[in-house]
């Protein structure tokens, strides 16, 4: 078993985490933190959505965070992208990467996108063409990949084969979502075991719930097969609409802090992270969801 020597956290509190929020977040809140994040050294950071505002309120002002940021040399500054009227806004608003998103269940995709895997998968072509036409780097999401809230199990090969439709379609990275948290590391080692017959390990990224305090086994199961790429939520902000009881995402600086404790580089400062997170807390006037920055706190 070889652990790779560094990881790459790709940072998505600003969207992932805020998204389901209930009270409006101020343009300079969003701001402050991003700008905390790349002071902090994360190279990777999911600004923002550029979907329906209908659906996602919460990222209505993605335009406006993008054209407000203080941009870090070395840092990619993402956004979602569903379909081509998001992507030409996400390119008029400075975007540096895109993203699209497939689910591997067909009941969360009806539910959550009206529409089919299948159709989902078409849905993309004409923003893959467009990224290409513009020379944008495009990663895809799966969710669902360890079970669905409305199905229950998600069989591996279902994951397996909406990965590679995402890589055939050009994305250069797929990031696999245990949406609802429910994985543990029995069924993230048999699933990775699937996707690792027909997709290269530097191909896919882990992106962890972690509703039932399962995501930070779930990424050493990861880190053992190879995976370099892990998506994880400044103070475990966010959850998904769609999925109940969904409590969010697995907090970048518990990762940050287990990934320092087994060697693996990532180039970013814990004490800065934390009080990124810290900060974002107050101004959601919560308490902060990492386990090591509240350790820390006393």
């Amino acid at each position: 078993m070889t652990l790779p020597t560094e990881v790459t956290i790709v940072e998505v509190g600003p969207r992932d985490g805020l998204q389901n929020e209930k009270q409006l977040i101020p343009l300079d809140t969003k701001l402050q933190l991003i700008n905390d994040l790349a002071a902090a050294g994360i190279t990777a950071i999911e600004s923002g959505s550029f979907v329906n505002p209908k659906w996602i309120p919460q990222m209505a002002d993605s335009e406006a965070v993008f054209r407000g940021l203080n941009r870090e040399a070395g840092v990619r500054y993402t956004a979602l992208t569903p379909n081509l009227q998001g992507f030409e806004r996400a390119m008029a608003a400075g975007v540096d990467e895109v993203a699209v998103f497939a689910a591997s269940s067909e009941a969360f995709s009806q539910k959550n996108i009206n529409c089919s895997i299948a159709q989902s998968l078409e849905r993309f072509a004409d923003v893959m063409q467009a990224a290409r036409e513009n020379n944008v780097a495009v990663r895809g999401y799966v969710s669902c990949v360890l079970g669905c809230p409305y199905q229950g199990d998600v069989e591996p090969d279902s994951v397996a084969n909406v990965s590679k439709a995402l890589l055939d379609m050009g994305c250069y990275e797929v990031s696999l979502g245990d949406t609802i948290g429910v994985g543990t590391p029995g069924s993230t080692t048999q699933l990775l075991e699937t996707l690792l017959r027909g997709i290269p390990v530097e191909k896919l990224a882990l992106h962890c719930h972690d509703t039932y305090g399962q995501a930070l086994a779930n990424l050493l199961v990861g880190l053992q097969h190879g995976i370099a790429t892990i998506d994880a939520s400044v103070s475990g902000l966010g959850g998904c609409p769609y999925a109940k009881g969904a409590t969010g995402n697995v907090a970048t600086e518990d990762v940050v802090y287990m990934l320092n404790g087994m060697g693996i580089d990532t180039g970013i400062d814990l004490d800065k992270l934390m009080a990124a997170g810290n900060r974002i807390s107050a101004a959601l006037n919560r308490s902060n969801g990492s386990k090591v920055a509240s350790a820390l706190a006393h």
